[in-house]
């Protein structure tokens, strides 16, 4: 059977352009980077306007893939609005080698000092910025097979990339993504990357893969904190328990106290400070694996335990701040799922980072033009707008009836 022959992008399909004049100053800064080798000053497409590009890539779903998105630069209507010319496919493809990626950090920091808290977890007893830390994988779009052949230029397989997101739980968007391949493992195994983006005044949220001892020693080293889920048969000596209050033994907690972490395990392997514990209890589950009717590892008993360094937080709050961690796994669904960032426009890292970095800077602008976290109805009618389904006065009206959403 014959491929489906891809709709071509008509002017008609691009609307509410006239936005994009408030987002030119964010970018225009951005307009001479990359065109030192350009010595005879040829180059069409410059770093902002590339950017533009790909925002109208993530808010128009009529634009669909790398081509869909050169066939948008040669209409006259996105020519005026975002100041580009018609941009070839071998300019687009070129962005990888002459972009900086690291830039667009800048405008994330940018945009997150302007963003305001949607949410308090932790209720003033936590300091340090909640942090919620996960991977996720993206697979490319080659077939399983094409992906045995398929390979780079150092000779890696390209069939699926890694993404170490950084998630700010209070502001409800990211504010950190870095590529590696899929392989979970090395130099691109979710902990080796996490230690080496770990910053001072962060309390880091984690799940059952961050737990290792060194690995927390090294985010206390720093006068940071973690809230890190433990596996069910970790060792450990109860060296105090605690008394729990009513608001603790309300929220589930079933034991709160100091231990001592690692029994069994070499003393330069285990925490070198004091840790906290914390049971919660939970429903029980079946670990379900990917085939219909399998299972990966033993049944969970029910009881969520936590390891900290907070060791002044009422238990609860703890309980609270980690089940706030599902916010990444939650982001990543929209991330792939919504933004359309499943389809990599790129197959180089540094083209998979400037799309991933554009998508944070998407969340972003849909947090400050809302001031409520991004979800599907509000970005269904954001795309609505820049599709002409919905005039301005619509998408006006759909913010004004959305709710705070509590904390």
């Amino acid at each position: 059977m014959a491929p489906k022959k891809r709709k071509d992008v008509r002017d008609e399909d691009i609307t509410g352009l006239k936005f994009f004049d408030k987002l030119l100053p964010l970018f225009e800064p951005m307009h001479e980077i990359g065109c030192r080798r350009d010595k005879a000053g040829n180059r069409q497409l410059h770093y902002d306007q590339y950017c533009l590009l790909l925002l109208l890539f993530l808010f128009n779903p009529v634009v669909t893939s790398l081509r869909g998105l050169q066939q948008a630069s040669e209409l006259k209507k996105v020519q005026r609005k975002l100041r580009c010319k018609r941009a070839s496919l071998g300019s687009l493809s070129e962005s990888v080698a002459v972009f900086d990626p690291e830039l667009l950090k800048r405008i994330i920091d940018e945009l997150g000092d302007k963003l305001q808290p949607i949410h308090n977890v932790g209720r003033g007893h936590v300091k340090h910025a909640l942090t919620a830390v996960d991977g996720s994988v993206v697979k490319t779009l080659a077939t399983i097979t094409q992906a045995v052949y398929l390979k780079n230029c150092h000779g890696d397989s390209k069939s699926a990339w890694r993404l170490h997101a950084h998630f700010d739980i209070d502001h409800h968007v990211p504010r950190r993504i870095d590529v590696t391949g899929g392989l979970n493992s090395g130099k691109t195994e979710e902990k080796y990357v996490l230690r080496k983006a770990l910053q001072p005044d962060h309390c880091y949220v984690m799940d059952r893969w961050y737990a290792e001892f060194l690995l927390w020693n090294d985010i206390h080293a720093l006068e940071s904190s973690y809230v890190c889920r433990v596996r069910d048969n970790s060792r450990y000596k109860i060296l105090e328990e605690r008394p729990l209050s009513q608001e603790a033994r309300d929220a589930g907690i079933i034991f709160d106290g100091i231990v001592e972490m690692g029994v069994g395990s070499k003393p330069e392997r285990r925490p070198n400070h004091p840790t906290r514990l914390i049971m919660i209890k939970t429903n029980p589950h079946t670990q379900r694996g990917k085939q219909p009717g399998g299972k990966t590892g033993p049944p969970s008993d029910g009881i969520l335990r936590i390891v900290t360094n907070l060791l002044d937080v009422p238990a609860e709050i703890i309980g609270d701040i980690y089940r706030h961690r599902w916010m990444v796994e939650i982001f990543f669904r929209f991330f792939k799922h919504i933004l359309g960032c499943r389809h990599l426009l790129s197959q180089d890292p540094v083209g998979i980072e400037i799309q991933t970095y554009m998508a944070i800077i998407a969340c972003m602008l849909i947090s400050l033009w809302t001031g409520r976290k991004p979800t599907l109805r509000t970005y269904e009618m954001v795309c609505h707008y820049f599709t002409g389904l919905a005039d301005e006065e619509e998408l006006l009206a759909h913010i004004a009836k959305l709710q705070p959403h509590p904390a």
